[in-house]
C-alpha cells in the first residue's frame, strides 16, 4: 500500500502540492507564532518581576490584610540564614515598607518609603537600572533619598533638595526627618512612579528602629518553572506564622491578562487551523470523488475496505510527514535564533506599562515540548481531515463504483 500511495502521490500532483505547502505553512506559522505568544508572556512577566517585585515573598501572615507594625517580620538574620541554604534560590533581600507624609515649604505628599539593602537590591531588582538622573544608593549613603519621578514631580522636588518626612516608627513612635534627594527613578508605572521612595536600610533601620525587622522578604529563584517546588522548599524551613508566596499570587492580574491573551491567541489559531482543516479536507474529497471508479476497479481485484482506507492513510501520512519534516526545523530555528536575539517592537514598555513593563524587546520562546505538540496537532489534523473522504468512498460498493462517473 505504501508503494501505491507514493505512486499516487505523484500521479496526483495538484492535490500532492496544496496538501504539502498548507501542512508546511500551518506548521511554520503555528511553531512561530506560539513560540512569540509564549516568549512575550515571558518577557513580559520576567520584566515586571525585575522591576521591584520577587518570584517569591515572605511575609508574616496577616500583613498584606490587615498591615501594621504588629505583622512585621522578626528575626530577618535567623530567616535569611535559613534561605542561604535552599536549592533554588539566586538571590534574596529583605524590604521594611512603611507609608509617610513627604513634604517641601509649599508641597506635600503620602509616599511610600522603603529600607533596602543597596547591594542585594541591584541583583535582584531595577531600581538602579532604571535611573534617570542623580545617584543610586548605598551602604553610606545615610538619609539620601531615591524617588520616583513622578513623585518628585508632585512636590517640585530637584536633585539635592531636602524634603521632610513624617511617619510612624516600628514601636509605633513618631518618626521623622530630614532627607536629600539624591536620585530620580522612572519605571514607566505611574502608580510606582508617583508614590514610591528609597532609603539605605542601615540608615533607616536607626530612624524607624527596625533592625532585625521586614515587612517581607522577596526572592530571585534560578529558574521561574520551579518556583512552586522552591516555594514548598521554604514553606518546610519557615514557622507557620510566615506566609510564602508566588508571583502567580503576587501578581494576579497580570495573571489573569496573560491568561486572557493565550485564550484569544488560541482562538485565532483555532480559526486558522479550522480553514486549513476544511481546504485540505475538501481538496481531498474533491482528489477521492473523481477516483470513486479507480477504487471500484481495485475493489473488484481484490482490495478491501480496509486497503482502501490504509492507502489514503498512507498517501496523507508521506505528504504531512514530508511537510512537516521540512517545516519543524526550519520554525524551531527562527524560534531558537530569536530567542537568543529578540525581536524589538518600539513603544511595547510604553504600552504595558501599568504592568511594569520596561523593556521593548520580545523573546521567543525555544521549547521543544512546545515544537512537539505543535507538530503533533497539526499531524491529527491532517489525518482527521481525510476521515470523511474514506467514509465516502467506502460507502460505495465494487460494482456500483465502478458504474459511478
Amino acid at each position: 500500500m505504501f508503494s501505491f500511495a507514493l505512486k499516487n502521490i505523484f500521479f496526483y500532483k495538484s492535490r500532492s502540492i496544496t496538501t504539502f505547502i498548507l501542512t508546511f505553512v500551518s506548521t511554520l506559522f503555528f511553531i512561530v507564532y506560539v513560540a512569540m505568544m509564549d516568549g512575550s508572556h515571558n518577557s513580559m512577566l520576567k520584566n515586571a518581576l525585575k522591576v521591584y517585585t520577587g518570584a517569591i515573598e515572605i511575609y508574616k501572615t496577616g500583613y498584606r490584610d490587615i498591615g501594621g507594625n504588629e505583622y512585621f517580620i522578626e528575626n530577618v538574620d535567623e530567616i535569611e540564614s535559613k534561605l542561604s541554604q535552599i536549592d533554588g534560590i539566586k538571590h534574596f533581600t529583605s524590604r521594611y515598607e512603611t507609608y509617610g507624609i513627604l513634604s517641601t515649604d509649599r508641597y506635600s505628599s503620602a509616599a511610600m518609603v522603603t529600607g533596602i539593602n543597596p547591594l542585594k537590591e541591584e541583583n535582584m531588582s531595577q531600581l538602579k537600572a532604571t535611573l534617570i538622573e542623580g545617584e543610586f544608593l548605598s551602604e553610606t549613603s545615610k538619609n539620601c533619598l531615591y524617588a520616583g519621578a513622578d513623585l518628585i514631580k508632585k512636590i517640585h522636588l530637584k536633585v539635592g533638595d531636602e524634603v521632610s518626612f513624617i511617619g510612624s516608627a516600628s514601636d509605633n513612635s513618631f518618626a521623622a526627618d530630614l532627607f536629600t534627594l539624591c536620585g530620580v527613578f522612572r519605571t514607566g508605572s505611574f502608580e510606582f512612579d508617583s508614590s514610591a521612595s528609597f532609603v539605605s536600610r542601615s540608615y533607616f533601620d536607626e530612624l524607624m528602629y527596625a533592625q532585625n525587622k521586614a515587612s517581607y522578604i522577596t526572592i530571585d529563584v534560578d529558574d521561574l518553572e520551579d518556583v512552586d517546588s522552591v516555594r514548598l522548599s521554604i514553606k518546610k524551613q519557615l514557622s507557620s506564622e510566615l506566609e510564602v508566596l508566588t508571583w502567580k499570587t503576587l501578581m494576579k492580574s497580570m495573571v489573569e491578562m496573560m491568561q486572557v491573551d493565550s485564550i484569544f491567541g488560541y482562538i485565532s489559531m483555532s480559526l486558522f487551523f479550522v480553514v486549513i482543516f476544511f481546504v485540505i479536507m475538501i481538496f481531498g474529497f474533491i482528489n477521492v470523488s473523481s477516483r470513486v471508479k479507480e477504487f471500484g476497479i481495485l475493489r473488484c481485484i481484490g482490495l478491501s475496505r480496509a486497503n482502501v482506507r490504509a492507502l489514503l492513510l498512507y498517501e496523507i501520512f508521506i505528504l504531512s510527514s514530508l511537510a512537516i519534516v521540512l517545516a519543524t526545523p526550519i520554525g524551531a530555528a527562527i524560534a531558537y535564533y530569536f530567542s537568543i536575539h529578540p525581536i524589538v517592537i518600539e513603544g511595547m514598555s510604553e504600552t504595558y506599562k501599568e504592568y511594569g513593563i520596561v523593556s521593548d524587546s520580545v523573546p521567543l520562546d525555544f521549547n521543544i515540548f512546545t515544537i512537539s505538540w505543535n507538530v503533533a496537532l497539526i499531524y491529527s489534523l491532517n489525518f482527521l481531515s481525510v476521515i470523511y473522504p474514506i467514509s465516502y468512498i467506502n460507502a460505495f460498493k465494487p460494482i456500483e463504483a465502478t458504474r459511478h462517473v
